[in-house]
């Protein structure tokens, strides 16, 4: 085992999906904060949209996202009139129809609706923005829940890629979670989208669930080798049962322990490289000739709230309830609860419940550890002075970075801070050195999960 990436992962650290994050969020920036950031972007500029729809048709007990049970069709039905509504106030907001080249719907469940609303939804995405011939539409799907027709009618919408959440094939671990999803359904459901003609399928894979070890994720590999998906994300399961009380279902007794989680982690990411896939960043893995693995060979790779991507554009306007927007004056989310969100839509105000505006010193530190996500190394003298700063303006933070290289698990080169490979499962305790507002975090609590 190595001991001093052991370490790293067993330290706590934030995902950065954004800087700075969600926990530095306040509820001084709202509706007229948004609003006004949404006016101010440039009309020739492209965004992408993301539309979160929290409902799903049983509960996971891993899972720590914002969603509710959606069984009756009246809530359904009620939810999708307000994301309309929604979509309408941005779209005032911005005062034209700007230009989008990405439509993400994510969950929960986005397909728990009915299927005529969410074409009504996509009507008024089309309707109320110019939507790009070639623009890409997603979805994220439950294996579980694909009924028969449904992937002709996606491809019908547009939907040109589809996430599925697949976990771990392992009957027992899938029980333990509260996911009983075979291998079977999984395969049928890939079969019956490349039928439809959407090739590009993406997998959602987790290591570190109760009862699951180096043999079950290995299993789980092989057979998703077999599936050949486009894309895979290796996320290592987030326990804060103190966030999401849902989790407090799980036997605690049969997690894994850290020396386990990273043995997982390892053979996952071993079994993928050996499979054919590009690692890409610190969790993620791409066929060759993929849009992921074209964006991180010429450096377009990003990092955002839908974790790595090739999306061309910075800004993404994120709409229903607790749905996070990054605009380039900052970032800011909608209200959690259903119905305190539909109130708000339904009074004719932005439901942003809270949100940070980027000062100076936050937009150079996002770019280092963005950066740092995305390639694996920074020039903090380049960045320093692209940001209107001395060179050695981080310094301090660089010094900080020592004890990694003194492990090999990164190098200094002048100002030039790199990961080396083997270093690459502690890249978020790496970028953590320059978070500036980390250490006020940790002093109210944990609020991060391990970092592997």
């Amino acid at each position: 085992m190595d001991q001093a990436v052991l370490r790293c992962a067993q330290a706590r650290a934030p995902r950065y999906t954004s800087y700075p994050t969600a926990a530095q969020f306040g509820p001084e920036v709202g509706s007229d904060t948004a609003a006004g950031w949404l006016s101010a972007i440039p009309e020739g500029e492209a965004v992408s949209l993301y539309l979160h729809v929290p409902f799903c048709a049983q509960i996971c007990w891993y899972c720590a996202c914002n969603m509710k049970l959606g069984r009756r069709p009246e809530p359904l039905l009620a939810y999708a009139d307000d994301l309309r509504a929604e979509i309408a106030l941005v779209a005032a907001a911005l005062g034209r129809r700007q230009r989008v080249v990405r439509v993400h719907w994510g969950g929960g469940t986005p397909t728990s609706l009915p299927f005529a609303a969410i074409e009504a939804i996509m009507a008024e995405v089309r309707a109320r923005f110019d939507l790009a011939p070639d623009a890409e539409i997603a979805f994220e799907l439950d294996p579980r829940n694909v009924p028969e027709g449904l992937p002709r009618r996606l491809a019908a919408l547009g939907v040109g890629r589809v996430s599925l959440g697949v976990q771990e094939f392992d009957p027992k671990v899938q029980a333990a979670v509260n996911r009983i999803q075979p291998y079977d359904i999984v395969a049928r459901v890939v079969e019956t989208l490349r039928g439809a003609g959407i090739e590009a399928i993406n997998f959602d894979l987790i290591y570190g669930l109760p009862h699951q070890s180096v043999e079950t994720i290995s299993e789980t590999i092989r057979l998703t080798l077999g599936l050949a998906p486009s894309r895979i994300a290796l996320f290592g399961y987030a326990h804060v049962p103190w966030m999401a009380k849902r989790q407090r279902m799980l036997p605690e007794q049969a997690l894994p322990g850290a020396e386990e989680r990273f043995a997982q982690a390892t053979r996952a990411a071993d079994m993928l490289v050996e499979g054919g896939y590009r690692r890409i960043g610190l969790d993620h893995f791409a066929r060759p000739g993929d849009g992921l693995t074209r964006a991180a060979e010429e450096g377009r790779l990003v990092r955002n709230f839908q974790g790595y991507t090739d999306d061309p554009v910075e800004t993404v306007i994120g709409m229903g309830a607790t749905a996070i927007s990054a605009l380039p004056e900052g970032y800011h989310q909608n209200i959690s609860e259903t119905g305190a969100w539909a109130r708000v839509v339904r009074g004719g105000r932005l439901p942003v419940a809270r949100g940070v505006a980027l000062t100076p010193e936050d937009r150079l530190r996002r770019a280092v550890i963005l950066e740092l996500m995305c390639a694996m190394e920074v020039d903090l003298g380049d960045l320093c002075a692209a940001h209107g700063r001395a060179p050695g303006a981080l310094d301090a933070e660089l010094a900080a970075c020592l004890g990694f290289v003194e492990d090999g698990l990164a190098r200094i080169e002048d100002r030039r801070l790199s990961v080396t490979e083997r270093g690459r499962p502690a890249l978020r305790v790496i970028a953590a050195a320059f978070d500036a507002h980390l250490a006020a975090a940790q002093a109210t609590g944990p609020r991060h999960a391990v970092a592997v």
